[in-house]
């Protein structure tokens, strides 16, 4: 009797077990399923609800202290504006808010409205000004193609007859019809307005102009190659950094013959010091390869020494083992995965955790372009403890909970990656995120849905060296379009010990135009 006793006990014992096990798979699940469909569906934005905090339950083995500090509404998250309704008075408002002024530069069209006729139509006599009342519109008059028709006399001298004639003009493409200027629409349009190229045809064709997609790409691809040695420079720049932000993104590109895509990588490699006040001009470079194997990277980075900031992608590791390259992590990682746990069940746990590393960014906000010894000295002193006291909850919080709920991943990653999380206190010119990195990757993500697909190996790498120009630009606040034309206008005979000058931030000053607000 005692034998059955004790044998449906380790029975009981034995289904609790399992039972436990798939709760956490289920949570994880559930809680991937939740992440995918905000990802796909949702917003972008993580933010948090203060005013639902209160009410968090508690759940599992999580203590009540736990929740008291859930509770605590100081967590850092934007103000939700009241949708109000456009009643009378509040249309009389809008109505009477002065108008945007138009910039200054902008050439202008004056259009007199003169009564049509100088005699008063009450008693007739003669009209006099006394003023007048101006208001402006807002005009757009469509791009337009113009042919330029070069001429080059042939004059014979007279005594000797000997025949004397200017040289031909230089073109970026050797006997080839764009000038600068087109070849700098088609790349801009493309690369930083995510215009594919067959809407470009689709484009100039209404303005009359036959324009096929193979003509353009072999443009495209022609210019990418004579700006190459200036890629290099930039690349070069880049890479002369003691620290640099580093991320990737999949790409398709067409399989020849196979009918389908395959997976590229363009990766982004970002120099930017503006957060800490540096003097240095921001640039991003731009790198194509066919897979995403660890080697990639360390070719790319095989000059690079410092700090590089990147998600955990295991690829990097080679990298750090030296002491050559240290490893910054990102907070932003760190808290979105907790962030998903909190949109799935609310978790007080999530929230506490969310709590904490906005306390560290509130910091951040307020010595943010400051100098780097500014920052270093309020991280010593402000986000030091903070972060201590988080990694000791963390730890006493993950002897309560699975290794494989979601909440347990969370913090494992966090624990796993303690060390290069915490290299932003160390250092006041790395950031306490991978954002400026991320930031550059966006604009790749906007133009991939747009055309899709690359159409070969070769079509990825020439969108990674224009990229990279159209990234620098933008980073500095230039025009791309201007600043393509200048460049194709002069890369041709240009002298190539000196390429560097052609640099976005070297030829800002000669462009003419108004700047841009950097990105």
């Amino acid at each position: 009797m005692a034998h059955d006793v004790a044998a449906l006990q380790n029975r009981i014992d034995e289904l609790e077990q399992r039972l436990e096990r798939k709760d956490v798979h289920i949570e994880a699940l559930t809680a991937e399923v939740i992440r995918l469909r905000r990802w796909r569906f949702g917003r972008s934005a993580e933010t948090l609800d203060p005013a639902i905090a209160p009410e968090l339950p508690l759940a599992g083995a999580e203590a009540p202290a736990v929740v008291a500090a859930a509770t605590d509404t100081t967590i850092d998250v934007p103000r939700i504006p009241r949708l109000v309704s456009v009643d009378a008075p509040h249309a009389t408002r809008l109505a009477r808010r002065p108008a945007r002024a138009l910039p200054p530069e902008l050439p202008r069209v004056i259009r007199v409205h003169a009564p049509a006729s100088c005699s008063c139509p009450g008693c007739g006599g003669a009209l006099r000004q006394l003023g007048e009342d101006t208001s402006e519109q807002l005009d757009y008059v469509p791009g337009y193609f113009q042919v330029i028709r070069h001429v080059r006399p042939k004059l014979a001298c007279r005594a000797c007859a000997r025949i004397v004639q200017a040289a031909a003009p230089s073109r970026p493409i050797e006997r080839g019809l764009p000038t600068p200027s087109l070849l700098a629409q088609v790349i801009g349009a493309k690369y930083a307005d995510h215009c594919p190229l067959y809407r470009q045809e689709g484009i100039y064709r209404r303005s009359g102009v036959e324009l096929p997609r193979a003509m353009l790409a072999s443009w495209v691809s022609e210019s990418a190659r004579l700006l190459d040695p200036l890629v290099g420079a930039l690349e070069r720049y880049v890479l002369e950094a003691r620290k640099l932000h580093a991320d990737d993104t999949p790409v398709p590109v067409l399989a020849p013959g196979k009918g389908r895509t395959q997976t590229g990588r363009l990766w982004a490699y970002v120099r930017d010091d503006r957060p800490a006040a540096g003097p240095d001009p921001p640039a991003v470079v731009y790198r194509y390869s066919p897979d995403r194997k660890g080697e990639r990277p360390q070719s790319h980075l095989a000059t690079f020494s410092g700090v590089l900031q990147a998600d955990g992608y295991s690829g990097f590791a080679s990298l750090y083992a030296d002491g050559r390259v240290r490893e910054a992590a990102c907070w932003a990682h760190a808290r979105r995965k907790y962030y998903d746990v909190y949109a799935a069940d609310r978790s007080p746990t999530a929230t506490e955790a969310l709590r904490r590393i906005g306390l560290l960014y509130a910091i951040e906000r307020e010595i943010r372009g400051q100098p780097s010894a500014v920052r270093s000295a309020a991280r010593r002193t402000r986000s030091a403890p903070i972060l201590d006291d988080l990694h000791a909850w963390l730890r006493e919080t993950m002897t309560r909970l699975s290794a494989k709920s979601p909440l347990g991943q969370a913090i494992q990653y966090t624990l796993t990656r303690w060390t290069a999380l915490g290299r932003y206190v160390e250092d006041g010119t790395v950031e306490i995120d991978n954002n400026a990195a991320e930031r550059a990757i966006r604009a790749l993500v906007l133009g991939r849905r747009n055309y899709l697909f690359a159409g070969s190996d070769a079509g990825g790498e020439t969108a990674a060296r224009l990229y990279s120009l159209i990234g620098t630009c933008r980073l500095n606040g230039i025009d791309p379009h201007h600043y393509l034309r200048h460049v194709l206008e002069r890369i041709a005979t240009h002298p190539i010990n000196r390429i560097e000058t052609l640099l976005p931030w070297h030829v800002a000053p000669s462009l003419d135009i108004p700047q841009q607000r950097a990105a």
